[in-house]
């Protein structure tokens, strides 16, 4: 008896033990994610903690975290059975911010300068309400069917779609959305950031102050392997930089993400693994070392901070859009952009315009072909930091449908052939949120001239 007491009790201890290395490494990116989270959704969006709780935070381990608001203070922080506490600070205009014990909070801090919003011209080139539009070819009782199957019946959790947006001819022929959220809600976009970053490239691009052929401007790499590596390759995800990006555990995107200072350092300090173009391999670590370029292309932090908005976010009216910002002061261009359903959709109008935007060509008509187009090592899955159809990914959908993707199945879907735009918003991606099924109800709702 004594024999198997003691085979207990070494069996606990080593159960302890294992717990401790697999388990305690995490808790700080646990409670990391839940203050950022609950601090980000509750200061831009004003949800409320149990909101943010059962929807965003609704995740395995992240749920484990104990979370607690500070309105005087605007922060949240965030523990694991109060292990490894993480804060998480708002700054109007910079959204909310994960912080380490050694940053200053009283230290000053810049933000960028806005444009108000143009509430007289109706969407999608102002925010005033689209006047009503019937088309004849539309079977509006089908568009709604289709729409509604996105959503979750009564006291399901299945789909989680928190709003859907279709957009045909300019036009919103249909717009949904789950309890709690509405056309004014910001949600995050999560990776649809990503496009985001590489249109400001698109737009330098055509002010003539960038080559993105050129080798990328990073004097790290003056003199060895990387010096090869242009700006193309970072944007095609295929640089050869080493890199994992595995949400399921500790890796380099998550450790970039929830403990780094300066998110633009993480993929440039890493090193060469293949020839640039030669092997594409997704990288959020690759998107910030872009927002780190970009910053370098201006004389000021303020004008950096400035540029985003004034030449490409307010200038197509999505005046809701918050890109939050790491401790150093960059934009998180891999993550975090904030804006309203309507606003995303915007970005996606601008891309199937190709630049064009109420009299204005935004960037070159060639940077959206540039930015839709395969790269040689992603068999026809993505472009320039756009996710592509090209491979017939979705096989009931146009294979010239390019799109907007980020974690949880946030979507644009931009389809030039059918003039259709579609935004989705939710907590289920593919393959839980089966995306070819909604999009060929909707599609199959509009009678198409050939």
């Amino acid at each position: 008896m004594k024999k198997f007491f003691r085979f207990v009790a070494l069996a606990v201890v080593a159960g302890i033990i294992y717990l401790g290395f697999t388990t305690y490494p995490k808790l700080d990116l646990i409670s990391g994610f839940s203050a950022k989270s609950i601090a980000s959704g509750h200061f831009i969006d004003h949800r409320s903690q149990g909101m943010i709780e059962k929807g965003d935070n609704d995740i395995d381990m992240i749920d484990l975290a104990n979370n607690t608001i500070e309105d005087a203070g605007q922060f949240a922080v965030a523990s694991v059975y109060g292990l490894k506490e993480r804060k998480a600070i708002y700054r109007k205009g910079l959204g909310a911010t994960l912080i380490n014990d050694d940053f200053d909070v009283s230290k000053p801090y810049l933000v960028p300068k806005r444009s108000m919003p143009d509430n007289t011209i109706p969407f999608p080139y102002g925010n005033k309400e689209p006047k009503d539009t019937v088309f004849t070819n539309v079977d509006y009782t089908n568009l709604n069917g289709a729409v509604a199957n996105a959503f979750d019946k009564k006291g399901e959790l299945n789909k989680r779609t928190r709003s859907l947006l279709v957009i045909y001819k300019d036009k919103i022929i249909a717009e949904k959305y789950d309890t709690g959220f509405d056309k004014n809600s910001r949600i995050l976009g999560w990776s649809m950031t990503k496009s985001i970053t590489s249109a400001v490239f698109g737009v330098l691009e055509k002010q003539g102050k960038f080559d993105v052929d050129a080798p990328a401007p990073i004097p790290e790499w003056a003199n060895d392997k990387r010096k090869l590596i242009s700006t193309s390759d970072l944007l095609h995800m295929n640089s050869g930089l080493q890199w994992v990006e595995n949400y399921s555990t500790i890796c380099d995107a998550t450790k970039m993400l929830f403990q780094a200072e300066d998110m633009t350092r993480s993929q440039r300090d890493k090193p060469v693994e293949h020839k640039p173009n030669t092997r594409w391999n997704y990288s959020s670590g690759t998107t910030n070392l872009l927002s780190g370029i970009l910053r370098k292309q201006f004389k000021t932090h303020q004008e950096y901070l400035d540029f985003w908005y004034t030449e490409l976010i307010d200038k197509i009216g999505m005046n809701s859009m918050v890109i939050e910002t790491d401790m150093a002061g960059n934009y998180v261009g891999s993550s975090y952009g904030w804006a309203t359903t309507r606003d995303w959709a915007k970005f996606g109008l601008l891309y199937l315009h190709k630049g064009y935007w109420n009299g204005e060509q935004i960037f070159n008509e060639g940077w959206a072909k540039y930015s839709a187009t395969p790269t040689n090592t992603s068999d026809g899955r993505y472009g320039a930091h756009f996710w592509l159809n090209a491979s017939g990914f979705f096989p009931d959908v146009p294979r010239d449908m390019c799109y907007c993707s980020g974690f949880q199945g946030q979507m644009i879907l931009i389809i030039p052939s059918l003039d259709l735009v579609v935004v989705r918003m939710g907590l289920k991606e593919s393959p839980e949120f089966n995306f070819n099924e909604i999009m060929k109800g909707i599609i199959a709702s509009i009678k198409h001239s050939k």
